[in-house]
């Protein structure tokens, strides 16, 4: 028997699974620690990690995973990771950590990306680089350059949170061309590590890892990660990708029109496109695709919504502790609408999908002789619901003729009133599969060390354990009274 291993460094845990090559089920899987990552906040606004927080808990998890799977290190054939986006690890020439990763929700960066995207000029920016600089990872660097020169000055190589997980397995400092996408170091025009962002704002090139296939051997493991992580000494890492890039292809999407979401503390849809296009207010994000190539183009277009699982959650506390299946029988027993309550759900930050706005959480047309606990239950899923079909409409624009949703069946996606009114308000039908990241990173490096011929075999045993069709109702008005209260929210 051979297996597979796939590894997901997320923010809060880092996850484990494996998988069997031969049937492409999930023999083993593990998460670690059991109580959340500490993620460390020095300053207002400033979100910090210690990577080797990472490579411990993946230790723990690869080798709790194995455990369960009943396999030796010998039987693995390949390592995928999937990784928190948009992080920044720096390293010495010896390849020690330098300072604490600035991760994903660190905002410390913003005015720099707006001062890039001033200096270099919007359209040139927007035209190249499909983003605005923004808060992404280069801009965290140009932080560091500012404000700890004497750091700055012993940086040998900038890797993003997975890069430097593969770096302590195998040794080797590598990057993607779609990490590099995620960091806003790339030039979607020329195809290329973006120069002028480079240039403008002093980064030596040489300070790039080298660049390696998403799907690719790519290193193989040392001695010491081997013994670490009870794998044998030269397993190939041979996959990594950002955290939503890599949910969509858990989810086998990779085409052109196909579209994954997923819907936890943040929700995120995430379409694929053959065009190269942008949104003229940078609400939407997009990054090269995993299996994007020059000849075939592959982008993702990435919306987020930051209230979302997090909404639900907080409601839940105010209800007193209901279980989500009682909000949702009690939602259920409200019919679509909310009878005229409306839920908007931005409470969790400044939302891109808003243009970097905060207007906070609230509740539009409440009755006091009407609504009750149904009522809010139905009308928080709505509101994150039409959040998501919100953003679908800006995506429409950049080729996403939306028909189909693929989701990993978790979180709110476990509410049949989520899925459905989802599929009504968007007319897409939704598909759920029984799935995560940690499984597509494994799948991935069944590709990438060529255990499996093509992206088509890896993912012929995937399997689709629910669909939901669109059904009429009166989700278009719904929808036009909730857009009608965010608008005069924001004016």
């Amino acid at each position: 028997m051979a297996y597979l291993i796939g590894i997901d460094v997320g923010s809060s845990s880092v996850k484990a699974a494996v998988l069997d090559i031969e049937t492409g089920a999930c023999v083993g899987d593990a998460f670690a620690p059991k109580e959340e990552l500490v993620i460390e906040s020095p300053q207002a606004g400033f979100a910090e990690q210690d990577p080797q927080t990472w490579y411990d808990n993946a230790r723990i998890a690869v080798r709790e995973a194995m455990t369960a799977a009943r396999i030796t290190g010998e039987s693995v054939e390949g390592i995928g990771i999937s990784y928190q986006m948009h992080g920044l690890v720096c390293v010495d020439k010896a390849k020690e950590v330098l300072r604490p990763a600035i991760i994903w929700c660190d905002s410390r960066a913003v005015s720099y990306g707006q001062a890039a995207f001033d200096a270099i000029g919007g359209e040139k920016c927007l035209a190249h680089l499909l983003n605005s600089p923004g808060n992404f990872t280069a801009m965290k660097l140009a932080w560091v350059k500012e404000n700890q020169p004497e750091i700055y000055a012993k940086i040998d190589k900038v890797m993003l949170p997975g890069d430097w997980l593969a770096m302590k397995l195998t040794g080797e400092a590598q990057t993607t061309a779609s990490g590099l996408s995620e960091g806003i170091f790339w030039d979607f025009k020329n195809n290329q590590i973006c120069d002028f962002l480079l240039e403008q704002s002093g980064f030596s090139p040489d300070l790039i890892p080298e660049v390696v296939p998403t799907f690719s051997v790519q290193a193989k493991l040392t001695k010491k990660a081997a013994d670490d992580f009870g794998l044998h000494a030269g397993t190939p890492v041979a996959y990594r990708a950002g955290d939503q890039p890599n949910n969509a292809l858990s989810l086998n999407v990779l085409q052109p029109g196909e579209i994954a979401a997923t819907a936890g503390t943040s929700g995120v849809v995430y379409g694929v496109t053959d065009q190269v296009k942008y949104d003229p207010q940078s609400r939407v994000n997009t990054f090269l695709h995993v299996n994007h190539t020059a000849e075939a183009p592959r982008l993702g277009v990435l919306l987020c919504i930051n209230g979302t699982g997090i909404f639900n959650s907080w409601t839940r506390r105010m209800l007193g502790g209901l279980s989500y299946p009682e909000m949702n029988k009690l939602a259920e027993a409200v019919p679509v609408g909310s009878e005229g309550l409306t839920a908007l759900p931005f409470g969790n930050g400044a939302e891109r999908v808003l243009c970097n706005r905060n207007p906070g959480a609230s509740m539009a047309g409440l009755d006091f002789n009407r609504h009750g606990r149904g009522h809010l239950c139905r009308a928080l899923q709505e509101g994150i619901v039409f959040s998501f079909q919100y953003g679908i409409e800006l995506m429409k624009p950049l080729g996403l003729d939306i028909t189909k949703i693929r989701a990993g069946k978790a979180n709110m996606f476990l509410s049949p009133l989520f899925c459905e009114t989802l599929a009504g308000v968007s007319g897409a039908g939704i598909e759920l599969y029984e799935t995560d990241g940690s499984l597509g990173a494994a799948r991935g490096a069944g590709v990438g060390a060529g255990v499996y011929g093509s992206l088509e075999e890896a993912f012929s045993s995937l399997k689709q354990v629910g669909t939901i069709e669109p059904k009429s109702g009166a989700y278009s008005e719904a929808y036009e009274r909730w857009k009608s209260a965010l608008h005069a929210k924001l004016s």
